[in-house]
């Protein structure tokens, strides 16, 4: 394909740099996922060592600031290990690349972090007509948005779950499949695999539909940083709205349904999707892409 292949400004010492040669397809992306379960077992182990040296509380209010880096380890380890095999011989894609267009990086962060909120929202019709939450599911919850220190629940959600889910399941995962496979199927494997990791229906479900905004957005910049930043702006609003009276009252899985009047939440809605398209079209129409196959500039191995 003309213009395809192309140098990167991605240098060795960019952290980011040494994934960048390994390219899973399916059955890179279920290894990933095998290490990703081996993680947590870490995780788990860290967060028992943690009960172990000081008492239950103190490992429910921070165990998350261990076990959570600790389930991406193997990933990482794996990743890095199969991306170094191939840094010599086999053609690599940047996992952060800069295509904005016309909109300029700021352009499309704003817009970004908009469309967020918007996507978020419109999964609420969805996940309110779920069954309750588990009781244990719930609690689980508002031990981690409510009643551990603030300061651990931002750390964790707004700044450890952006960078490693994104470097995972857009970085690795959609990266490596647009190369494989047609890039729709790649949007969607890659939004199932990030649904699939949240391990419940009331989170996987919003995190399809954010995932297959998120892909969209990797596929026409190649940016990692703008996925991250989106998904910040996500989790973020999620510990903010958790710390409202409303939330404490209804419950963290209350439905927008229960707080807004009938009119006001179609008209919610209505506006999201509206958001969604209107973003969807601005993206399409200002940034042009480089290959069939996504944004994510090419790293010869000679660049190494």
């Amino acid at each position: 394909m003309p213009g395809f292949f192309r140098r990167s400004n991605s240098r060795s010492y960019d952290l980011l740099s040494s994934f960048s040669f390994y390219v899973p397809g399916i059955g890179g992306t279920l290894i990933l996922l095998v290490m990703l379960l081996i993680g947590a077992c870490l995780g788990n182990l860290a967060t028992a060592l943690l009960m172990f040296l000081t008492d239950v509380q103190t490992a429910q209010d921070y165990g998350m600031l261990l076990s959570y880096p600790a389930m991406f380890l193997p990933p990482i380890w794996y990743a890095s290990y199969q991306s170094r095999r191939n840094q010599f011989f086999d053609p690599g894609y940047a996992l952060d690349s800069n295509h904005f267009g016309r909109l300029k990086g700021w352009g499309a962060a704003l817009m970004a972090a908009v469309v967020t909120l918007a996507g978020s929202m419109i999964t609420d019709p969805v996940v309110s007509a779920l069954p309750p939450m588990p009781e244990w599911l719930e609690a689980s919850f508002e031990q981690m948005l409510q009643n551990s220190p603030l300061w651990v629940t931002v750390v964790s959600t707004v700044i450890f779950a952006p960078i490693f889910e994104e470097w995972l399941c857009r970085g690795m995962v959609l990266r490596g499949l647009m190369q494989k496979v047609h890039p729709a199927w790649a949007m969607i494997i890659s939004s199932v695999f990030f649904a699939f990791i949240h391990l419940n229906p009331w989170q996987a479900i919003p995190a399809f539909v954010l995932g297959m905004l998120f892909a969209y957005v990797y596929y026409m910049t190649g940016s990692l940083k703008l996925t991250m930043l989106m998904h910040a702006v996500n989790n973020g609003a999620s510990v903010l709205m958790s710390q409202t009276q409303v939330a404490k009252e209804l419950g963290t899985d209350a439905s927008l349904l229960e707080i807004l009047d009938k009119w006001q939440y179609i008209g919610l809605m209505a506006a999201s999707l509206f958001i969604i398209v209107v973003f969807i079209d601005i993206v399409r129409k200002n940034i042009p892409l480089e290959s069939e196959r996504g944004n994510c500039d090419v790293i010869n191995p000679d660049e190494t």
